[in-house]
């Protein structure tokens, strides 16, 4: 669509900062693909004719969808809605570092990948109805040759069901640029929450450490930009080599 063609209701007083406004407007644009993951947004001029407000309104609601990586700016060429490529998602939703602080790069071997039905906490989770359809991923990432981390993965069936049948093989390292390509979801937010835990069989059998030995877990909930859940991910994590590193700005 061009910017000729984007035709949008006036903005209204008394429903927020102006600014607020356009951004879920240009949110809401995203969701319903007029502007897909690549395309390039009309200039900021055309887009303030279209909404009715001045250019510095609609300046300030990009400026906030590329500090939360919805758009990214290129110079000489203009703002970009993003997509999902394995570089930004590892820089974006990856947090462990060696004790460099640099980020490595992981290898994922997945060990199963399935559809069931949801149990009682992966149906809170998710948001689900009790015993709804889901995908779940079991796999590990290692780093430098070494198991990093076992993490399971668990989707809404409706989202992802034909990712069941994909061989584990298949299935690529960046899990959310292939949401993204193939099935349309792009992963908005992801909240965390860290707790410390210790080394079951299993995971000692897959980490390559003793049982009982010091992990972090990692609970992350993602959700795609209407705010669904669309992804709930459990990481246990070694921390001999590895940390968990997060930027306060």
């Amino acid at each position: 669509m061009t910017a000729a063609d984007l035709i949008d209701e006036p903005m209204r007083p008394g429903h927020g900062p102006l600014y607020r406004q356009v951004k879920q407007r240009i949110i809401r644009h995203l969701i319903d693909e007029t502007w897909k993951p690549g395309d390039m947004l009309p200039s900021e001029p055309r887009l303030a004719e279209s909404f009715g407000v001045s250019p510095g309104t609609v300046r300030r609601a990009l400026d906030e969808l590329v500090a939360e990586n919805l758009l990214v700016r290129h110079q000489g060429k203009g703002t970009i809605v993003c997509r999902h490529d394995p570089e930004r998602s590892l820089f974006h939703f990856f947090r462990m570092v060696d004790a460099a602080g640099d980020r490595p790069t992981p290898s994922s071997r997945v060990l199963a990948c399935g559809r069931r039905r949801a149990d009682r906490a992966e149906a809170a989770r998710l948001g689900l109805p009790a015993g709804a359809p889901v995908v779940v991923i079991d796999r590990t990432r290692s780093a430098a040759g070494r198991p990093l981390l076992v993490e399971r993965l668990v989707l809404p069936g409706r989202l992802f069901g034909p990712l069941a049948a994909v061989a584990p093989a298949e299935l690529p390292n960046t899990l959310y640029t292939l949401y993204e390509e193939r099935f349309g979801v792009t992963v908005y937010r992801a909240a965390e929450q860290l707790r410390a835990v210790t080394a079951d069989a299993r995971d000692a059998q897959l980490l390559e450490v003793a049982t009982g030995t010091p992990l972090l877990e990692i609970d992350r909930l993602a959700s795609n930009l209407d705010g669904m859940p669309v992804e709930w991910r459990l990481s246990r994590c070694r921390t001999d080599a590895y940390r968990y590193r997060v930027e306060l700005v």
